[in-house]
């Protein structure tokens, strides 16, 4: 059921899927890329202990980071682009 009572239609319901696996997969990819950078010299490089230990643990913790913060932003933005807008107002690309 939508907010004013109606059921959502099929291409509204494959529009949220499309979404989600959209949010999912390019967050997944955000997330490599951050932790592949971030990471990638401790694999690459012989570096003392605690820096590489540093640098493994930042980069997980700024890919989770980001994985979450993408997938969220691109929804939140999916749904304001789905509310319609005031009555008797028009919105031009705003």
């Amino acid at each position: 059921m939508t907010r004013y009572g109606g059921r959502r239609s099929q291409a509204a319901r494959d529009a949220i899927t499309v979404e989600i696996g959209y949010a999912l997969c390019s967050a997944a990819f955000a997330a490599a890329v951050v932790l592949g950078a971030v990471t990638g010299p401790a694999l690459l490089f012989e570096l003392p202990g605690a820096f590489e230990t540093v640098l493994r643990h930042t980069g997980a913790l700024l890919a989770t980071l980001l994985f979450a913060v993408r997938t969220v932003s691109v929804l939140i933005r999916f749904r304001r682009a789905d509310q319609p807008g005031l009555p008797g107002r028009t919105d031009h690309g705003s």
